[in-house]
């Protein structure tokens, strides 16, 4: 350090040196005591912190990996992450597509490229349909093939099992030989109908578990409007009457959901109104309900649906100018955000109707389908059409609409992470 001015009329710096020369090993001894005794005070602080932290257990973990969805969350802001934002395992963007995409295929034996891609993890489950099942032991062997592909190490999502699912409402409408039986007016007429429902859902639940499956499309929750219109030529709803639909809706929920089986409510908001040539398999539909309609009565047994702890929800292909007027419904963000999730309160698993309806005629591609759906708010995209190829590409063009900004991927990763919450809670 540079020492204090020489005052004036001092001896010259020569006179003073010995002076100075005896005033520095005195300096030293005294710094040398300082940095002893901060250094004390140092490691006195840091033992009383390793005395707490000992008793309180151990220290709190640090934030998500960088790239996460809670991470991505949380470095905008975000106080704080909820349990559904844990962090995604590294996934490509390939991967993370394809866990939006429920894949079919002919025949009774899955293909080479279906099997390879739920080893490499881009598949989120299978849809069965009648020409894929000679028997529920035969179905059981093949979930099983297809769950041994999906543990295989190079899947990174290998402990999550896959949606394995099909129709199996009862009546005409069923897949597997079996319960349920009865279709659904039979049990809305039924002496009791509250324990046909859940006699119903209890049987298609105990059947899809006995064929390793794990979800089922059903039940049906429209309220059909006319006898002989869509939903009452095949017996596809239990009632005229929105409460009727309501009460065993949800019976059959909760019983099938007893057996360890997810149930899927369909087709939001409804297609009740539809008379008998209406049908989004074949082409577009438009249903010109009113507005206070379509809530009080076709939207009326979802919000039972939701209080039973539904899973799914699959939302239709027609077109409610009461809600948006051009869009489908699964391809409109009014439809499948505002109504179903913000006024109905649905925080499940989303699905599309068949990616290959009619209704969807005039909307190109698969790929461009799925993209319009994914932007809308769907979470799972249902490649029905019986050939892994129109899974595969609606894939490809959702991996690509990621990778380019097109779909929001703090969105897309959500969707993903519910899907994983649906696949976890659910029997291999």
């Amino acid at each position: 350090m540079t020492g204090p001015a020489r005052p004036s009329g001092a001896p010259p710096a020569k006179d003073q040196a010995p002076a100075r020369s005896g005033r520095r090993p005195r300096l030293r001894a005294v710094l040398t005591i300082a940095v002893a005794v901060c250094a004390a005070a140092v490691a006195l602080v840091a033992g009383i912190q390793l005395v707490r932290s000992a008793a309180t257990g151990p220290p709190a973990k640090h934030g998500p990996a960088a790239g996460s969805g809670a991470a991505n969350s949380a470095s905008e802001g975000s106080a704080k992450v909820r349990p559904k934002e844990a962090a995604l395992p590294p996934l490509s963007p390939a991967q993370l597509a394809g866990q939006r995409v429920i894949y079919s295929y002919t025949g009774l034996t899955p293909p080479a490229d279906l099997l390879r891609w739920i080893r490499a993890g881009k598949v989120a489950g299978v849809i069965f349909f009648g020409g894929n099942i000679s028997s529920q032991s035969q179905l059981a062997g093949v979930a099983t093939e297809l769950n041994r592909a999906n543990a295989s190490p190079r899947n990174p999502l290998r402990r999550y099992p896959l949606l394995l699912m099909t129709d199996q409402e009862g009546g005409l409408v069923q897949r597997l030989p079996g319960a349920p039986a009865v279709s659904e007016k039979q049990i809305g007429e039924a002496a009791y109908p509250a324990a046909a429902a859940k006699a119903a859902g209890r049987g298609a639940g105990r059947n899809l578990t006995g064929a390793g499956l794990n979800v089922n499309l059903a039940p049906v929750l429209d309220v059909y409007r006319t006898p002989g219109n869509f939903d009452d030529q095949y017996g596809r709803s239990y009632s005229m009457s929105p409460h009727q639909v309501s009460r065993l809706g949800a019976d059959f929920i909760r019983a099938q959901q007893g057996t360890g089986v997810a149930a899927t409510a369909k087709h939001f908001p409804g297609l009740g109104a539809a008379d008998a040539s209406q049908n989004t398999d074949e082409g577009p539909v438009t249903l010109d309900v009113p507005l206070g309609t379509l809530r009080g009565t076709d939207e009326y047994p979802y919000k039972a649906a939701i209080r039973a702890g539904v899973k799914l929800v699959m939302v239709s292909w027609a077109v409610y100018p009461a809600l948006d007027p051009q869009m489908p419904a699964g391809l409109s963000p009014a439809v499948v955000g505002g109504e179903l999730r913000q006024r109905l309160g649905f925080t499940g698993v989303t699905i599309t109707d068949a990616l290959e309806a009619g209704a969807l005629q005039a909307y190109g591609t698969t790929g461009h389908r799925a993209t319009l759906a994914a932007r809308a708010g769907m979470d799972l995209i249902l490649c029905a059409v019986q050939q892994p190829g129109q899974g595969g590409q609606a894939r490809t063009a959702l991996a690509r609409a990621y990778q380019q900004g097109t779909l929001d991927q703090a969105a897309f990763r959500a969707s993903v992470q519910r899907v994983l919450a649906l696949r976890a809670g659910l029997r291999r």
